[in-house]
């Protein structure tokens, strides 16, 4: 079954906000970077649970997968949930970045 990947604006805020920042420092990188990032992301159209369940899963409501692209201290962890056939990317951060709060997971119907 081939789901619908769907990304959230507060995602594509965040992919356009790292790509600006790497862009700034290494062109050539950033492009290499978004490319991969969208191939990983188009990825979720096949088997989206095969990916782990994220550490915030258990404080939140929904359920919530991610999967990491990039490697070692370039790795971003894209989160997203599942909703019938359609794949819902809520954030992409850097994975230094904090797990998400309550507050940061869009409400259902923003995604719907």
């Amino acid at each position: 079954m081939a789901f619908q990947v769907k990304v959230t604006q507060t995602a594509r805020t965040e992919i356009d906000t790292a790509y600006s920042w790497l862009n700034e420092r290494n062109p050539d990188y950033a492009d290499k970077w978004f490319r991969g990032l969208m191939n990983t992301i188009a990825s979720l159209q096949e088997k989206p649970r095969r990916c782990a369940l994220a550490p915030e899963n258990d404080a939140l409501a929904s359920e919530i997968r991610q999967l990491q692209n990039g490697k070692s201290r370039n790795k971003y962890r894209i989160l997203f949930t599942i909703r019938e056939d359609t794949v819902f990317v809520l954030h992409v951060r850097h994975s230094s970045q904090a797990p998400l709060t309550s507050e940061e997971v869009l409400e259902e119907d923003d995604f719907l």
